[in-house]
């Protein structure tokens, strides 16, 4: 007897120490039925979890009948929940004895469901009519936390004598050792629903975090989402590649769950960038287009012209050579405004004739005869009194780089000179260039680089923000990973120039994933939607120029992810043919 009772407390120690290591909640759950029934030898048993005053059904298993659902094996239970409390009434459903277990929380041990009086069984016996079987002994134990608390109910079925396998109640002996094992069970099992609780937390709000992002500018529209579903299509794809590039690509659970985060997270550091960079759609844009300024100017300019014809009247010239050269002056001042008009627009590239022509028509002069300090806030006034005043009435250029557009540092970025990260970023030596001309003279787009600065800087900020956080070790390369989507295979990206050889391959995976969203994405206000093909093209170009990961672009393509990715998230117009064959094993 010793013996046997050694041999029953080696078991359980065994198998605590089993649950106390078992993450997978569904694999839990699986394991604490299938140890209870082994103790018992029970033919089947039932695990339900406590969830909103309703008993869930998690695990069924009866193994003369072949039943396995819930759990690992993918087979969906359709019972409905039992609810501990008459819906109706509010009272308390002390007919059923599972519920009965969980409000009473004391097991109860039925020798014979049949003949029982003090629980209604009548589902059960329908069950055995339909089926053949014959439910007899049951066991219903509680499963209760470290607060003793009930979170679930252990039913265990049918007992059976291991020598004749005739159906037996459940002894009086085994019932403390599944008790036992039920304690231990519900630490594991609370344990491992904090867990998951707090990672589902985590995991919400990392999301709304993302989607905080996205909603920030209408540029964005739902990027930091949709980057995520790309990369992990991709990553789908190259764990299951047996190319060379990929044969010994895999991830576990721990891994995907790393890799997802860092796609959610890879554009945190948006948070800290200007909307009025982020958003500008114009090269005088900052929280407003200051083409009205312009405008207004040009306005000024063209009453002094009506004003200079009429004092040319009144001082006795001639009315058809003043109108003439009235007429002649207020078209020429529509033509310049016109071209200013469209250089703002920044659709165009600015050679270096048109940079000329935009100084020639700033040149041109006007008048101001208020005083500009006035009305202003403290930064902009303080701006201004670093600079000498120009009194009033003040002769101006229509156009013009003021000294009190460059706009000083008021800290050193994180990015300067050497530092801890191993950024390497040209840092511009002001904060801000407001200049006008300089920002009508911007080559391409609409960005200073000054801007661009500020746009870079939030892979920056996303890599300075994460590696403050304490990840656990599973989630130790987050960082890694979402700091690397704007680096370029050959050495030339931001913001620490690695090389490919220097990248992991979740990383480069992430730079694919966002370049393709980038180009696909269809709610950019600034650009319209780009085709399938098209989108293709440009990275194939990118991959040919060793920006992005040759290897991963043709696992791309051959895998159909382009497609896939396209026929859930593009819009109809946007899916055309793409020719897969010139773009792999050398066709670009």
């Amino acid at each position: 007897m010793a013996s046997k009772q050694a041999g029953d407390f080696a078991k359980l120690i065994e198998i605590g120490i089993a649950l106390s290591v078992e993450r997978n909640t569904a694999r839990l759950m699986e394991r604490i039925l299938l140890e209870a029934k082994k103790i018992c030898n029970a033919d089947g048993g039932t695990l339900y979890l406590l969830k909103d005053d309703r008993l869930s059904f998690e695990i069924v298993r009866t193994d003369s009948l072949d039943i396995a659902m819930g759990g690992t094996t993918g087979v969906e239970i359709t019972f409905a929940p039992l609810p501990l409390y008459d819906p109706a009434t509010g009272a308390p459903n002390d007919q059923n004895v599972a519920t009965h277990a969980a409000l009473s929380g004391r097991s109860i041990n039925i020798p014979d469901a049949y003949e029982a009086e003090d629980f209604d069984f009548s589902g059960t016996k329908r069950f055995d009519a339909g089926t053949g079987y014959l439910s007899r002994s049951f066991l219903t134990v509680p499963l209760k936390n470290h607060d003793g608390q009930v979170i679930g109910i252990l039913q265990l079925l049918n007992a059976q004598d291991p020598d004749s396998g005739e159906v037996v109640p459940f002894s009086a002996e085994i019932q403390p050792l599944v008790e036992a094992l039920a304690s231990q069970a519900a630490v594991a099992l609370d344990n491992s629903q904090l867990i998951d609780a707090q990672r589902a937390l985590l995991d919400a709000f990392i999301e709304l975090i993302a989607s905080a992002i996205d909603a920030k500018s209408p540029y964005t529209g739902g990027h930091c989402q949709r980057v995520p579903e790309v990369t992990r299509m991709l990553a789908e794809a190259a764990c299951a590649s047996a190319a060379p590039p990929f044969a010994d690509f895999d991830l576990d659970e721990d891994g995907w769950h790393e890799l997802r985060i860092a796609a959610w997270l890879h554009d945190c550091g948006k948070v800290t960038t200007p909307e009025y960079v982020v958003d500008k759609a114009t090269k005088l844009e900052t929280i407003y287009n200051r083409i009205h300024e312009v405008r207004t100017r040009f306005e000024v300019v063209k009453r002094d012209t009506e004003i200079a014809y009429l004092k040319g009247l009144l001082d006795g010239g001639d009315a058809a050579e003043l109108a003439a050269e009235r007429d002649a002056r207020l078209a020429q001042l529509d033509e310049d405004f016109a071209f200013v008009a469209e250089c703002n627009i920044g659709g165009e590239f600015m050679d270096e004739k048109r940079m000329e022509r935009l100084a020639r028509i700033g040149e041109t002069t006007w008048t101001r005869t208020l005083d500009d300090r006035t009305g202003l806030s403290i930064p902009e006034l303080q701006q201004r009194q670093a600079h000498r005043p120009n009194p009033v009435p003040a002769v101006e250029r229509l156009l013009a780089d003021k000294p009190e557009h460059m706009v000083p540092r008021d800290t050193v970025p994180v990015a300067a000179g050497k530092n801890r990260f191993g950024f390497e970023l040209d840092v511009p030596e002001y904060d801000a260039n407001l200049g006008e001309l300089y920002n009508l003279c911007i080559p391409r787009g609409t960005l200073t680089n000054e801007e661009r600065f500020k746009i870079n800087d939030h892979i920056v900020q996303t890599i300075v923000m994460l590696e403050q956080l304490p990840f656990p070790r599973t989630m130790r390369r987050v960082p890694e990973y979402a700091g690397g989507h704007h680096e370029k295979m050959d050495g030339t990206g931001y913001p620490r120039r690695l090389s490919g050889e220097q990248m992991s391959l979740p990383a480069r995976i992430m730079a694919v994933a966002d370049i393709f969203e980038a180009l696909t994405a269809a709610d950019r206000p600034y650009k319209p939607a780009k085709k399938l093909s098209e989108s293709i093209r440009i990275m194939s170009f990118m991959a040919k120029d060793a920006h992005i990961d040759r290897d991963l672009f043709e696992l791309f393509l051959t895998s159909g992810v382009y497609r896939d990715y396209a026929e859930a998230h593009l819009l109809p117009e946007q899916i055309d043919e793409v020719d897969v064959a010139q773009y792999v094993n050398g066709g670009a």
